[in-house]
């Protein structure tokens, strides 16, 4: 098995032998695919660059001379990945590691996806220190800053990728890792901080009844990789308490899943539980990101990075309605629950953001929009009250027993 080192061994070449050196002396095989396309490596690949550019289905001599950068950074990630999927079907790969800029983040960007959960991918380059979503994407991703550039070996770039290749080595020669219990039931679940009582009462609920739970994080990102593992099959019920990315795709907030949110379980006729957790709620930056023609909205500073703002009686009435239009055509088991009393810990009785007029404004769009065929059950008390996890997770209950049953 071997780590495999994929880049521009053109321009990276010096940084490329060095983290391959540094591997094979802790007793780590490498192999280095290269991806450039102007000038002649610097160092011998073992997957060439014309390889690399066929694996896309293009021509290395005519990416270099239409002197397309876009162009070429796209065919050659997109053969880099080809390169490594199927390495990793031949079971030469431990796990992979990318250097370098924008480029070299793109690259990830496309071979990452190519290789399952739990395969070491590391990424070091500069633009990790941005907005990383566009080259995490849905990936168990791990990335470096170098602070520096990746441009030479220096004083400051040394240490940083000999650490990156010691972090490797240890990843790909650690213990194995216990084989997953495929014969317990996998059932995704999403959370936010605000609902995460509810959340953690569902999933022991769950557990106690051999099921095995997966929790994700709605961040965007979360809700993102949610809906592709939903997609790929891996859960045979989802329970997705927390849709508040929907309220950040409508409104612009920064943690929105992108358009499709709420919709994989619906296609793939997955079993699903559905609320309308954190709805209450769109999320920005700091206080002073958030765009002006929300002055004068009701604001609550979360933390000095995190600013959220109540959601208005539109908004949720909006809400209520891309709910009802993506449940629509669902081909499997789907109930809606909703907590009449509040949508978050801090939209509950008491709370800053509680609203009961907000609130109803969701709950009767649901009403006139939803369905007839798909039950809704709309429930007085808040989200986070042991009361609420109960029915979810009966209704959850049910959602698995529908397979077994042929509904």
């Amino acid at each position: 098995m071997n780590v495999v080192l994929v880049g521009a061994l053109d321009t990276k070449h010096a940084e490329y032998g060095f983290v391959r050196d540094r591997l094979v002396a802790a007793g780590v095989a490498c192999l280095l695919v290269d991806t450039s396309v102007l000038h002649p490596p610097g160092i011998e690949p073992d997957v060439d660059r014309r390889t690399v550019a066929a694996a896309a289905g293009a021509d290395h001599d005519t990416l270099a001379a239409a002197a397309d950068r876009s162009e070429a950074v796209s065919s050659m990630a997109r053969g880099a990945a080809a390169v490594v999927r199927r390495l990793h079907g031949e079971g030469r790969v431990a796990g992979v590691l990318v250097l370098g800029g924008s480029n070299a983040g793109y690259v990830m960007s496309q071979v990452a996806p190519a290789l399952p959960i739990g395969v070491p991918k590391v990424l070091v380059s500069t633009i990790v220190a941005g907005d990383t979503r566009p080259y995490v994407g849905t990936s168990d991703l791990m990335m470096i800053y170098p602070v520096v550039d990746i441009a030479g070996l220096n004083s400051v770039s040394t240490p940083v990728l000999a650490r990156a290749a010691d972090a490797v080595a240890g990843m790909v020669t650690g213990p194995p890792v216990p084989a997953p219990d495929l014969a317990r039931p996998a059932v995704g679940a999403t959370m936010f901080g605000v609902t995460t009582t509810c959340v953690q009462a569902v999933g022991e609920h769950l557990q106690s009844r051999g099921n095995e739970t997966h929790v994700f994080h709605c961040t965007g990102t979360g809700g993102r990789a949610f809906e592709a593992m939903t997609a790929s099959g891996l859960f045979a019920a989802v329970a997705d308490v927390t849709t508040t990315e929907l309220a950040d795709e409508l409104v612009g907030g920064v943690c929105t899943a992108g358009p499709h949110r709420l919709e994989a379980a619906a296609a793939h006729g997955v079993p699903q539980v559905v609320s309308v957790g954190a709805l209450d709620m769109v999320n920005f930056g700091p206080r002073d990101t958030v765009p002006a023609e929300h002055a004068g909205r009701r604001l609550l500073a979360h933390n000095p990075s995190v600013t959220l703002m109540r959601t208005s009686p539109a908004e949720n009435a909006e809400l209520g309605r891309i709910i009802a239009g993506k449940l629509a055509g669902a081909r499997g088991f789907t109930e809606v629950h909703v907590p009449r009393r509040g949508f978050s810990q801090i939209s509950a009785p008491g709370g800053p953001f509680h609203d009961p007029d907000a609130d109803a404004a969701l709950i009767d769009s649901l009403q006139r929009a939803l369905d007839p065929r798909i039950p809704l059950h709309v429930h007085d008390v808040a989200v986070n009250d042991p009361e609420f996890a109960r029915h979810l997770g009966a209704a959850t209950d049910r959602a698995l027993s529908s397979t077994t049953k042929g509904t």
